[in-house]
């Protein structure tokens, strides 16, 4: 799943860099030594709210269009895209434990074939996320 929502760059008065803030995600705010690194971080952070929130079963906000966000004098807005997918893989921790039941043959098929059930319900529930 990829998500782009839009960000506030501000340059740091007492040093070097900016501070991002994402609108969308109350208390996503982050900074960066320069552009490039505040864009990484604003990224990382955003990807860290959003995995939380999907963690915990709760919906993640719509993403406010470029055009309406505004950004203070100084300021400018900027897009984040976030790979949630990747993110997830990389730094997804939270597992939950789910009892399934299958018709006895097809287990009889998964465990002669030595079928990883876990992998294949993540990777069937992941196919169908992406999808919508």
């Amino acid at each position: 799943m990829k998500i782009i929502y839009p960000a506030v760059f501000t340059p740091c008065e007492e040093k070097e860099g900016y501070t991002v803030v994402v609108p969308d995600l109350p208390g996503c705010v982050t900074e960066g030594d320069s552009l490039a690194n505040a864009i990484e971080m604003g990224t990382d952070a955003a990807c860290g709210w959003i995995l939380g929130e999907l963690e915990d079963g709760k919906d993640i906000p719509v993403p406010t269009s470029y055009d309406q966000t505004v950004a203070p004098e100084g300021s400018f807005v900027s897009l984040l895209s976030l790979d949630m997918d990747a993110y997830s893989e990389r730094y997804g921790s939270k597992s939950v434990r789910k009892n399934i039941t299958i018709p006895a043959w097809l287990n009889t098929y998964g465990e002669m074939h030595h079928l990883n059930f876990s992998k294949i319900l993540q990777d069937a529930l992941l196919t169908l996320a992406q999808r919508s």
